[in-house]
């Protein structure tokens, strides 16, 4: 007689848990995969009958597939793609779970601007994957919600509150953003403030937008701030700053969407003859690398997009092999100051930089 009771469906957590495995493991066992050793598969077979587990009708149609792959879909080009460490992390989260898991990772991005379903489509319609980590879509991308409906397990990376029903993982990108602008704030004393959003059709622009303007109304800055679109390119940078012209002296913080803008703002500021931080602070978003080693050092919001892409790959995993779970994981973030905020001396060091930790706002989901 099964030591569980019957309430609920006996899920491969729960076996893995008894084994003391993954749930991956679990799933390989009971599909007879050769990477399991015997004994381990007669542990679960064993453990499976003792809780009286079924499979779901869900999983035994993902393995009847036996495609043997997950896809990384991009609705965006492969130039930026390939040329954007963002994307590079991501990769490297989502591969080293599919190494783990032994399958293969296909990656689909769009070959240009003109071909905005390519992405898509290349996955919904081969049935190449067995299921697929999206990063990057687009707020009003209609697609988005067609492969939610295909059928085909999917995670998402980022914010989707237009798509309650999705798996997602993600930052609090506003409760982030608002976090660093009152940094320059509270703890530099700026008050005519500067934001470079990314492009506001994406969450992620939108979010970062919104968290700066939920800093400067609330401490009553908000008439002597500006926001300007970006596209989150060290060009767009340039060119905000260069379109204000005399007008930059307006301002005495700039918060940038994310580094390659704020890097943009700063090397502009700087050719003009302009103290950074001195005359204007400036701070970005991702810390991804450059940041790091720039003169002087930008301030930001430290993002892990590698483990958040693990993290997504392993709930695909989960859901794959019809493991029950969480629908909307939160990850923390820090923000890293250092010299061009005015933190730390011209001279400091990266083991000088300030780190403080941001909790996320939690969402009902889980967080870590």
């Amino acid at each position: 007689m099964p030591e569980r009771a019957s309430a609920r469906r006996v899920t491969l957590r729960d076996i893995a848990e008894k084994v003391g495995i993954t749930p991956s493991a679990v799933s390989m066992a009971l599909a007879g995969k050769p990477r399991i050793g015997d004994d381990t598969r007669k542990a679960v077979l064993a453990a499976a009958s003792e809780l009286g587990y079924v499979p779901s009708s869900a999983a035994r149609a993902l393995r009847s597939q036996h495609a043997g792959t997950i896809a990384l879909i991009v609705p965006t080009t492969a130039t930026h793609v390939f040329g954007h460490s963002y994307f590079m992390l991501v990769l490297e989260g989502t591969s080293s779970v599919a190494n783990e898991n032994d399958v293969q990772l296909l990656v689909s991005t769009n070959p240009d601007n003109e071909h905005g379903l390519a992405a898509y489509e290349r996955v919904m319609r081969s049935n190449s994957a067995d299921g697929a980590i999206l990063t990057s879509a687009a707020i009003d991308d209609p697609t988005v919600e067609r492969l939610i409906a295909s059928g085909l397990p999917v995670v998402m990376i980022g914010n989707f509150p237009y798509l309650p029903s999705a798996v997602t993982v993600g930052i609090d990108d506003r409760g982030a953003s608002r976090a660093i602008t009152e940094h320059l704030i509270t703890a530099h004393g700026r008050s005519r403030l500067l934001h470079l959003s990314g492009p506001l059709d994406h969450q992620t622009g939108a979010d970062r937008r919104d968290g700066f303007l939920d800093a400067v109304r609330a401490h009553g800055v908000e008439d002597a701030s500006l926001v300007i679109e970006g596209d989150l390119s060290e060009a767009s940078g340039v060119a905000a700053v260069r379109e204000l012209g005399d007008g930059v002296s307006a301002f005495d913080g700039i918060v940038a969407a994310n580094d390659d803008m704020a890097f943009g703002a700063l090397t502009t500021l700087r050719s003009a003859s302009i103290d950074v931080p001195g005359a204007v602070a400036i701070v970005g978003f991702d810390d991804f690398g450059l940041a790091r080693v720039t003169t002087p050092s930008i301030s930001t919001v430290r993002v892990p997009a590698q483990r958040i892409a693990r993290i997504a790959s392993e709930r695909l995993f989960e859901i794959m092999a019809g493991v029950d779970g969480w629908q909307r994981h939160e990850v923390g973030v820090d923000l890293v100051l250092r010299q061009s905020c005015g933190c730390t001396a011209q001279d400091a060091t990266e083991a000088d930089a300030v780190v403080v930790p941001v909790a996320p706002a939690g969402t009902g989901g889980v967080a870590g």
